[in-house]
């Protein structure tokens, strides 16, 4: 495993946290931070309040399996890029 695979890995996993943190403040507060707005559930509406939340949630989804594969050496890079 090289080195690069781990830092990678690591940031993934950080990145991965941070996008945790805000879905459940998210949930908690009710207000989904973007870019430099916050989106409230009672100004959007819960239907896209919940779509903003779960398309973090794929977000994170990604982001932990990116870091999977490159810390734990999974091989899913190879099998969809092919090296």
């Amino acid at each position: 495993m090289a080195g690069e695979d781990i830092l990678l890995g690591i940031v993934a996993l950080v990145l991965a946290g941070l996008v945790a943190r805000r879905i459940v403040q998210a949930l908690r507060t009710g207000e989904v931070p973007l870019h430099r707005t916050r989106i409230s559930r009672d100004k959007a509406g819960s239907a896209k309040f919940a779509a903003l939340v779960g398309l973090n949630g794929l977000v994170l989804i990604m982001m932990l399996v990116i870091a999977a594969d490159m810390l734990l050496g999974l091989g899913l890079r190879a099998t969809f890029v092919g090296k």
